[in-house]
C-alpha cells in the first residue's frame, strides 16, 4: 500500500478524491499497488463528508509522517504551495501538482531537488488540464527535436472567441455569459489578458529547450481588443480568430508569444471550438502531431493528476522526469520575429492603397459590406519591428491581428 496526501480540497482536490474512488480497482491495478489517501490538507472542515476523518489543518502532519510517499498539491498559487512542495521533496516525498504558476516559476529548482533525491515531481495537469502533453514530450517524443509547439491553451477565451465568431456577439456579452456558466472567474484577467496561457507555454518552452523560460519574458496579448467587427473580417476571408500560445525554435533562440491570431480553415486548430483546448507539436523526426481534449474542468484535470500519481507509484525511488536548467534561455526579441498582419484602417481603399503599399509593400484589400468608412488589408511577411515602424505613418489604423501560417 502507498500512502498519499492531498493538499487542497477545492475543485481539483475533490475531483482527485472522486477519481481515485470511482476507478479505484482499475487505478490500483495499473499502479501495481493500492493507493491510500491518508490525509487531506485544508483550512476548512467538511462535516458530513466521508473525507472529514482524513482532514488535517497543519502541513507538518504530512511533512513529518514517514509513511507518506506521495503528496498531491492542488491548492494553486505560489505560496504556500512552493514552500510546502519544496519541503515535501526535501523530505524524500514525490510530488504531483496541477499548479501552472508554481511550475512556471519554480519548476527548474523543484525538478532538480527531485532528481537529487531520486524521486519525482510531475505536473501533467498544469498545462493541458485533461490533455496529455507533458508525458508525451517527456517520453514518447524524446527522439525528436521539438521545433514548434502551438496551442489553444485556455478554454475560457476559446469559448468566448467561438461565441463571438459563430453568433456575432460582442466581447462584453460573451464575457458575461462565460462568467454566468462558470467558465470565467469574477475577475477574468488571468484568462482574457493571456496570462494563463503564457504560464503554460512557458512550461512547455522550458521543457523542449532544456532551459528556464520565464513567463514574464514572453510577449503576451489577450483578447480584450477583439471585436465583432474583427470577426466579420475573419469570416469574409474564410478565417477565424484564436488565442494562440506559440513556442518555436529559431536557430539558437526560442521565440515565444501569446496573442490572438487569424487562422485559415486549413489550419489544424481552426475547428477547435467552445471550451476545448488543442496542442499542435512539430518534431524534426515525427513531423506533426496534435493533442485535443478538455483543457480544464474538475474531472478532466483530476484525471491528469491521478495519472501522475500512478506514474509515481510505479516509479518509487526512481526519477523519470526530464528536467531543465535554471539558466535562462535567450528568447528572440519580438521585434525580430516575422509574420503576416491583418490591419483594419479608417478610410477608402482606392485613395489609400498606393500610400499603404509604399510603406508596407504589396497588400491585399479586404472589405466587409456592412462596415462603412473603413477597410482591411493583409500584408506580406515582415518583421514585427518593421510593421511597428510602418504603422506610425497611419494614425487611422484601428486594429491589427497577426496571421498564422
Amino acid at each position: 500500500m502507498v500512502n498519499i496526501a492531498v493538499m487542497g480540497y477545492g475543485t481539483v482536490g475533490s475531483g482527485v478524491i472522486e477519481v481515485l474512488q470511482t476507478n479505484k480497482e482499475r487505478i490500483d491495478q495499473r499502479a501495481g499497488d493500492e493507493i491510500h489517501v491518508k490525509y487531506i490538507l485544508d483550512l476548512r472542515d467538511f462535516p458530513g463528508d466521508p473525507i472529514q476523518e482524513k482532514i488535517v489543518h497543519d502541513f507538518q502532519v504530512i511533512a513529518e509522517d514517514p509513511s507518506i510517499q506521495i503528496v498531491v498539491e492542488v491548492m494553486g498559487g505560489i505560496e504556500p504551495a512552493y514552500t510546502f512542495v519544496k519541503k515535501c521533496l526535501m523530505a524524500g516525498k514525490s510530488v504531483v501538482t496541477s499548479n501552472k504558476a508554481l511550475v512556471a516559476k519554480h519548476g527548474a529548482e523543484l525538478l532538480s531537488i527531485a532528481r537529487e533525491k531520486n524521486i519525482n515531481f510531475l505536473f501533467e495537469a498544469s498545462v493541458g488540464g485533461g490533455i496529455p502533453i507533458i508525458r508525451p514530450l517527456n517520453s514518447s517524443m524524446t527522439a525528436d527535436e521539438i521545433e514548434e509547439i502551438t496551442g489553444i491553451l485556455n478554454g475560457t477565451t476559446n469559448y468566448m472567441l467561438s461565441k463571438m465568431f459563430y453568433e456575432g456577439a460582442d466581447y462584453e456579452e460573451v464575457l458575461k455569459e462565460a462568467q454566468e456558466k462558470g467558465y470565467a472567474e469574477r475577475n477574468p484577467e488571468a484568462d482574457v489578458e493571456g496570462y494563463d496561457a503564457c504560464r503554460k507555454i512557458a512550461i512547455l518552452s522550458s521543457l523542449i529547450s532544456g532551459q528556464q523560460v520565464d513567463f514574464e519574458d514572453i510577449y503576451t496579448e489577450g483578447i480584450t481588443q477583439i471585436t465583432k467587427e474583427d470577426m466579420m473580417y475573419a469570416k469574409a476571408m474564410g478565417m477565424t480568430i484564436k488565442l494562440l500560445a506559440c513556442s518555436r525554435r529559431d536557430e539558437d533562440h526560442i521565440h515565444a508569444i501569446v496573442a490572438p491570431y487569424l487562422l485559415s480553415s486549413s489550419h489544424p486548430l481552426y475547428s477547435v471550438n467552445d471550451v476545448f483546448n488543442a496542442i499542435f507539436v512539430h518534431g524534426n523526426v515525427l513531423g506533426d502531431a496534435m493533442f485535443y481534449g478538455s483543457g480544464a474542468g474538475k474531472l478532466p484535470t483530476a484525471s491528469a493528476v491521478v495519472s501522475d500519481i500512478v506514474d509515481e507509484v510505479k516509479h518509487l525511488n526512481r526519477n523519470i522526469m526530464t528536467m531543465w536548467d535554471q539558466d535562462k534561455v535567450e528568447l528572440l526579441p519580438i521585434s525580430d520575429t516575422s509574420k503576416r498582419f491583418f490591419v483594419r484602417i479608417k478610410g477608402e481603399p482606392q485613395a489609400m492603397k498606393a500610400h499603404l503599399e509604399s510603406k508596407f509593400g504589396p497588400i491585399e484589400i479586404v472589405q466587409v459590406e456592412p462596415l462603412e468608412g473603413e477597410f482591411g488589408f493583409l500584408t506580406e511577411i515582415m518583421t514585427e519591428g518593421h510593421f511597428e515602424q510602418c504603422q506610425k505613418e497611419f494614425p487611422s489604423i484601428l486594429h491589427r491581428i497577426r496571421v498564422e501560417g
